[in-house]
C-alpha cells in the first residue's frame, strides 16, 4: 500500500513538472515570437526609410548617400534571440535617420510636398505604430514569464530547467521626452 502511494505521488510530481515545463516553454516561445514580430516591423521601417532616402537623393545627394551608408553599416536584423538592447540600438538608428531626413525636407519644401514623400512618411509612421504594439505584446509576455518563474514552486522547476527572467523593452528616451501636441 505504501509503495502504491509513493508511486502515485511520484507520478503526480512528474506530471506536474512536465506540465510546468510545457507552460514555461509556451511563455518563452511567446516572447521569442514577439521579438521576431518587432524585428519584422523594424525591417519594414528600414525599407520605408530606404524609399525616403531614395526620394531625398534628388535634393541632397551627398547627405542621402552618407545617410544610406550609415544605415547600412549600423543596421542589424532583430531575431527571436535578440535582446531589448538590440532593439533600442536599431530604433536609435531609425530615429537618427528620420531626424536627418526631416532636416533635408525642411531645406527643400518641394520634397515635403512630394506625394511619394508623404506616402513614405505615412508608411514609416504606420510601421512605428506596429512596433509599439509589438513592444507591448513583448513586454506583456515577459511579465507573464517573469511572474511565473518567480512564484513558488514553479521557481524550483524553472531553475532546474534553465529558465530565467527576461528583460523588458524600455521606453526610448527621445520618444518619452517628446513635447505634447496640445
Amino acid at each position: 500500500m505504501t509503495i502504491i502511494i509513493i508511486a502515485v505521488v511520484l507520478v503526480l510530481l512528474v506530471l506536474w513538472v512536465m506540465n510546468t515545463q510545457r507552460s514555461l516553454v509556451a511563455m518563452d516561445e511567446n516572447i521569442n515570437n514577439a521579438m521576431s514580430q518587432i524585428g519584422v516591423q523594424l525591417s519594414s521601417r528600414f525599407d520605408a526609410l530606404t524609399a525616403l532616402l531614395d526620394l531625398t537623393k534628388g535634393y541632397a545627394a551627398h547627405e542621402s548617400q552618407t545617410l544610406i551608408e550609415t544605415i547600412k553599416s549600423r543596421r542589424s536584423v532583430i531575431t527571436a534571440k535578440s535582446t531589448p538592447d538590440d532593439v533600442l540600438k536599431q530604433e536609435g538608428v531609425i530615429s537618427e535617420a528620420l531626424g536627418r531626413i526631416s532636416m533635408v525636407a525642411e531645406r527643400y519644401p518641394e520634397l515635403k510636398a512630394n506625394e511619394n514623400y508623404l506616402k513614405c512618411m505615412n508608411a514609416v509612421d504606420s510601421y512605428e505604430k506596429m512596433v509599439r504594439t509589438s513592444r507591448l505584446i513583448y513586454n506583456d509576455s515577459v511579465t507573464k514569464l517573469n511572474r511565473t518563474i518567480r512564484m513558488f514552486p514553479t521557481s524550483l522547476v524553472a531553475g532546474m530547467l534553465g529558465f530565467h527572467q527576461r528583460d523588458y523593452l524600455e521606453a526610448v528616451e527621445e520618444k518619452a521626452d517628446m513635447p505634447s501636441m496640445k
